[in-house]
């Protein structure tokens, strides 16, 4: 059996998105955007006709979830500091005791504890491996994927499959 790696990080695979980063109960920073960047990485089994899979699977799935997050401003949904409620045309997040309204089509509430580069590499992890039939159709061994808020800067997560 021979492993290979491959690595996908091309410009098309990033989103736009407005978010704050909450530090604590009472702190949390002001209301901003990023332009983010998603690279992932694939370890597999090479099969004898010198590939494992076609990784255009995988591109058109990482799109998918970019344009999903792109131009909209993103909520955690599962913050132990931060709550949100449906108001109508509203989602309105609660903050140490502050209301902050936001138009539902703006808005995109990610299952996450913050919104944090190193929540969004494990969002986007989690939808890459969701399918074990998939994965163990692709012969992936393992998955990492990094998520870079500017360059320069990323955080990452690695799945491995435990045979």
């Amino acid at each position: 059996m021979r492993v290979a790696s491959l690595t996908i990080h091309k410009d098309e695979l990033e989103f736009s998105a407005g978010h704050f980063t909450i530090f604590s109960a009472t702190e949390r920073e002001a209301l901003h955007g990023h332009n983010y960047y998603v690279a992932v990485s694939f370890e597999f089994e090479v099969e004898e006709i010198g590939l494992s899979f076609d990784y255009r699977h995988y591109k058109k799935k990482l799109r998918a979830l970019c344009n999903q997050l792109d131009r909209h401003f993103l909520l955690p949904a599962n913050s132990p500091y931060l709550s949100i409620e449906e108001d109508g045309e509203y989602w309105v997040a609660t903050f140490n005791r502050k209301k902050i309204p936001f138009l539902k089509e703006d808005v995109v509430i990610l299952p996450v504890t913050n919104i944090s580069i190193e929540e969004l590499s494990r969002w986007f992890l989690q939808h890459l491996t969701e399918d074990a039939t998939e994965l163990a159709k692709h012969h992936i061994c393992a998955i990492s994927v990094d998520v870079y808020n500017g360059p320069g800067q990323s955080s990452g997560i690695k799945w491995t499959n435990k045979k």
